[in-house]
């Protein structure tokens, strides 16, 4: 659920230490206020409008036609990314590049909840909800991920916003970086295969490790009380949130100066920290919309919650940040930035305002220089000697 921050420490490093402490704040209460709630209403609305809608008569059936649309979706987006990114630019009409675009998410996000939605209640209709087979279903599948160097693909929302740029739009990132090849069906092949492991292997085990937290949240939080129980999650929540951003620069110092085995244990406690701030808090707001969104009208309801989230999260042009999509790995930035979150909304819009104040600048004073050669008074060859 979560990007990379490689390089964007080098492109982001302009203006004053309190400028860039200013602006890290900002954008970690831009993604907790703002962009978490959105992406959670996304995902309750669009999880229960297929509650409603997709074969609500029979459990199994639903799970599995879910599972099927959603992973096939998500693995044909995988495959197609490299053609998607080529053909669809703004430079071939804006206007239907963005038309396109929004479209793509619409869908990927529909098929994200799907698979989602369809592999955790096949898994509660399969195994149950003990807290005995919870426990050890949750602990096999962080430990796998683990030994993956993947558990980082478990944090979502607010620490991880995905801003709607055009040189990434589709990009998708596979657990073993292939890349298709025209000439060779070897590697098309392997292409492939890498694409339908990272969803339905890494994709699933990431789903394995979110239901178990929640639904053991579900037995051992005030069970038999639903509104203390989703209150009690959303402060947790967000306390752990607010604590997890304020270590993230001594966790970053730390990171800076351990290698191999110690930094990555360092990162993966880090974001099993982190996951813990995020399943309560999508918990939490999760549980608001079911208990005082109109709850007696709950088509009604998860319609306009379906449809005002996304659109605020595409005008806010972050919509990409509902998508479960890419393989990211443990620690494979450098240094310390394998444990930086990437919130970067603000500080890249100021980036790229800056970029283009530069830019005015750099174009104003060739204007001027070439204005003033041109003003300059022609010499003769004798008046030179």
């Amino acid at each position: 659920m979560r990007g990379s921050t490689a390089g964007l420490a080098d492109t982001l490093a302009s203006g004053s230490r309190a400028q860039a402490a200013v602006l890290e704040t900002a954008d970690a209460i831009f993604a907790s206020v703002v962009v978490a709630p959105a992406v959670v209403t996304y995902w309750q609305s669009t999880w229960t409008l297929m509650d409603l809608y997709v074969l609500p008569e029979d459990p199994v059936g639903s799970a599995a036609t879910c599972a099927a649309f959603g992973l096939c979706c998500n693995i044909l987006v995988c495959v197609f990314q490299t053609h998607m990114t080529k053909q669809l630019t703004p430079d071939r009409g804006r206007l239907m590049y963005y038309v396109l675009s929004r479209l793509y998410t619409f869908v990927s996000g529909a098929a994200c909840v799907g698979a989602w939605r369809g592999v955790w209640n096949l898994l509660n209709e399969c195994t149950g909800n003990s807290a005995r087979t919870l426990l050890s279903t949750t602990a096999a599948a962080t430990l796998s991920l683990a030994a993956l160097r993947t558990l980082r693909n478990i944090v979502a929302a607010p620490f991880a916003v995905v801003v709607d740029s055009p040189q990434d739009y589709f990009n998708v990132p596979t657990m073993f970086r292939t890349s298709p090849s025209r000439t060779s069906s070897r590697e098309t092949v392997l292409y492939v295969l890498d694409c339908v492991f990272s969803v339905a292997v890494v994709g699933s085990l990431v789903v394995f490790v979110w239901r178990g937290s929640w639904a053991l949240l579900d037995i051992f939080l005030f069970p038999d009380d639903k509104v203390k129980s989703s209150w009690t999650s959303l402060i947790v929540g967000y306390a752990l949130v607010v604590a997890t951003f304020a270590l993230q620069a001594p966790i970053r110092w730390a990171a800076a100066r351990l290698h191999g085995a110690p930094r990555l244990l360092l990162a993966d406690v880090y974001h099993l920290v982190s996951f813990l701030a995020t399943v309560n808090v999508w918990r939490g707001v999760w549980g608001m919309l079911d208990l005082y969104f109109f709850p007696e009208t709950p088509k009604l309801s998860n319609w306009c919650s379906h449809v005002i989230s996304l659109t605020l999260l595409i005008l806010l042009n972050c919509s990409n940040s509902v998508l479960v999509r890419g393989v990211y790995i443990d620690a494979e930035e450098p240094a310390g930035e394998c444990v930086v979150f990437p919130c970067h909304y603000l500080r890249l819009y100021f980036h790229k305002e800056r970029t283009k104040k530069r830019h005015r600048r750099a174009l104003a004073a060739a204007a001027a220089a070439r204005k003033e050669d041109a003003s300059l008074p022609l010499q003769h060859p004798e008046e030179k000697v």
